[in-house]
This record gives C-alpha cells, sequence and structure tokens, in this order.
C-alpha cells in the first residue's frame, strides 16, 4: 500500500494483460485506488499495447476515474476509481493510419474487464465494443455467445450481446454491443457434475475473399475427428460465409461446444491463416474440444480463469469442477484474493477414476453489494 493505494506487480505469475484486467476492474468496483507497476514486464513488448489501454479508459469512463501513465508502452500506472455509472459507453482504438497493425482491440478482453462493473453500476449500460471479434490470443465472440454467456449467467444475471459486424486482424473493424442492467448482489455457483455429453454442434465460417467450401472442409474435418471418439452423437456444424456487409477484412475459423446432460458447455475452437489446411482448422478446434472432455470438468480451459471474478464478488460459496489449473486462473485467483475479501480453494478431485486430472475451485465469496440499487 502507499497511503490507501493498492501496489500491483504487472510482471508475475501471467505476467500479461489479465493481470490488469482484474485488479483494474476489482479496483473500479471497490473504489480502491490503485498502482500497477512493471505492466507486462515479461512479455516481448513489455508496457501498455492498444488492447490494454483500450481496457483501461473503458473502466476509467465507467466510474469518471482518474488514470495517469496511460500511454502506449508505458509500463506504470495509477488509477482512482469514481462511482460507477450507466448508460452508454463506446471503447474504440483509433485504427487509423500507423496505428493499423499494433492498435488490434479484442472485443471479449474489453467486455471482461467491463462486464463486473456494470453489473453495480446505477443504471442500465449499453457498451459499444470495437474491434477484432474473431483473432488468436483472446476468447472468439462466438465463444462469448455460445459458451461464456449462459454459463456467467447462472451467476443470476442477464445480458444482451448482439453482434453488428465482425472484424478480423489486422483490420479490426468489427462492432458488438452488450446490454446488461445492474443487479444488487451475485448468487454463488456449483458447477461440479459433469453429465454426459447429449449434443455436439458448432459453426464454422469464412468471411472476405474465402469460399464458402473451405468451412464445409473445417466442419467435414471436425466430424471425423470427433467420430474416433464419439460414434453414436449426432454432431452439427454448421458451415456459414459471413455476410460482405456484417464482416470486415477476409478470415476463417470454426468453433465446436459439446453439451451436456447437466447444462455444461465445452468448447474447442480454431482460426484459419494463410497457407493453414481448412482440414487441419478443422482438427485442430476437435482435439481441443476432445481435450477439454477428457479431463472430466465442468468448464473447459477458456472458461475456467473469466469465472473468477464472478466467483469472487458473488455472496456465498462458489464450487466449480476443473481440469488442471491453468497460469491464467491462478494469476487471477492470486489478485482477486489480493484484492477482495474472497477466500479461494483449489484441492484435487476425489475421482472415481484416478487417472482424471481434475480439481475443485471453492470460493467464498465477498458478497459485494451494489450500493445504488
Amino acid at each position: 500500500m502507499d497511503g490507501d493505494r493498492v501496489e500491483i506487480d504487472g510482471g508475475i505469475m501471467e505476467g500479461g494483460g489479465q493481470i490488469l484486467r482484474v485488479s483494474t476492474a476489482l479496483s473500479c468496483l471497490l473504489g480502491l485506488p490503485l498502482r500497477v507497476r512493471r505492466i507486462r514486464a515479461g512479455r516481448s513488448q513489455p508496457g501498455l499495447r492498444p488492447q490494454h489501454l483500450s481496457g483501461l479508459e473503458i473502466i476509467r469512463d465507467l466510474c469518471d476515474g482518474k488514470l495517469n501513465g496511460g500511454e502506449i508502452g508505458s509500463t506504470e500506472i495509477t488509477f482512482t476509481p469514481g462511482k460507477i455509472k450507466g448508460g452508454t459507453h463506446i471503447a474504440d482504438t483509433k485504427t487509423a493510419g500507423y496505428y493499423l497493425v499494433i492498435a488490434f482491440t479484442f472485443v471479449c478482453l474489453l467486455m471482461q474487464v467491463a462486464m463486473p462493473c456494470v453489473l453495480f453500476a446505477a443504471s442500465p449500460s449499453e457498451l459499444h465494443l470495437k474491434g477484432g471479434t474473431n483473432a488468436e490470443m483472446a476468447p472468439q465472440i462466438d465463444y462469448t455467445v455460445m459458451v461464456f454467456k449462459p454459463i456467467v449467467e447462472k451467476f443470476n444475471f442477464t445480458f444482451n450481446c448482439d453482434i453488428k459486424r465482425r472484424g478480423y486482424y489486422p483490420q479490426g473493424g468489427g462492432e458488438v454491443v452488450v446490454q446488461m442492467s445492474p443487479v444488487k448482489e451475485l448468487s454463488p455457483i456449483n458447477l461440479t457434475e459433469r453429465g454426459t455429453v447429449t449434443k455436439i454442434y458448432g459453426r464454422a465460417f469464412v468471411a472476405g475473399a474465402l469460399p464458402i467450401k473451405l468451412a464445409k472442409d473445417m466442419s467435414a474435418a471436425a466430424v471425423r475427428c470427433i467420430r474416433r471418439e464419439i460414434r453414436d452423437l449426432y454432431i452439427s456444424i454448421q458451415p456459414v460465409r459471413e455476410p460482405d456487409d456484417q464482416a470486415v477484412g477476409t478470415a476463417s475459423g470454426i468453433i465446436i461446444v459439446a453439451e451436456t446432460s447437466t447444462g455444461c458447455l465445452l468448447a474447442g475452437s480454431s482460426l484459419g491463416k494463410r497457407g493453414k489446411n481448412a482440414d487441419k482448422v478443422g482438427i485442430e478446434a476437435a482435439e481441443m474440444l476432445l481435450q477439454n472432455l477428457k479431463h472430466g470438468g465442468t468448464v473447459d480451459d477458456s472458461l475456467q480463469d473469466q469465472l473468477i471474478i464472478f466467483m469472487a464478488l458473488a455472496k456465498g460459496v462458489s464450487r466449480v469442477k476443473s481440469g488442471p489449473i491453468t497460469l491464467h486462473t491462478q494469476t487471477a485467483i492470486h489478485f482477486a484474493e489480493q484484492l477482495t475479501k474472497a477466500k479461494f480453494t483449489v484441492t484435487k478431485s476425489e475421482e472415481e477414476d484416478p487417472s482424471n486430472d481434475t480439481y475443485i475451485i471453492e470460493c467464498q465469496g465477498m458478497g459485494m453489494i451494489n450500493p445504488n440499487l
């Protein structure tokens, strides 16, 4: 602490943008002034990149906060939050001119940082998030809609996510509008029973100059790959060509979701790139899905860390069964515990099948109450 300012080391553990997202969202929610040093110290380009700066700016605007050190490349920021307000907020990186490639913002990462905050605003919020919707290094927007949304809504809130336009690397140019109303408090979740897989579905997309045949090839290769392990289940992966007026740039990719008898959703996804065979893209996504199904957890690797902040804020005990704990999840837990009164424990799950590498993440949440409602 520096006076009453919380000191955060941005170079430890995962050492990337996630530390900024978790700590600034909690700073905003709890009214804690913050200093983050050594931002992204372990990365090849340390300091703030455009997507991190966009995340900081949306948090600042959500609560009329004060941000110092908010420049590209900055390795230290101080943030003093104000009062969270509802209304319309626009997050965009200026992608004109020389910013074209470096100012690539991931819509889903902006959503991750803003969403916990607007849940505790005084009135409903509408977030206009602009940037890349389907790109490496962040969840695809389809994952957010198909997996993250239905699971996170178990904390007892709902939101609407309208994909106005898809944007791909390097231009970005996508736009997603998120609408949500504030809540008094979050309920805990209990995701410990996996159940059996009841259906597998997904979408394989192409956009821009690419032919629909590529989407069909990705889909067919993914189905063949899954069939080797899961024979008797109906699999529906729709090949889609994104309408030209609803997509910026040229891209291809696939997401496949497995749904279980207890309402769990686990996914695998992959993106095409120049020189990468369409079959390989489909097989990559299928293998990721099968890997996520193999460990016996109720959430996949991508969802694990995204639930931590909500578990920390909820009132009561949340329990989630997962596969091996990722570094992102360990990092989220570390900073959630540092900034809130939440207490996490991670224990090896007592499985009937000892070959399953599963864990129970348990959290006694802080029971955040919305002071505005």
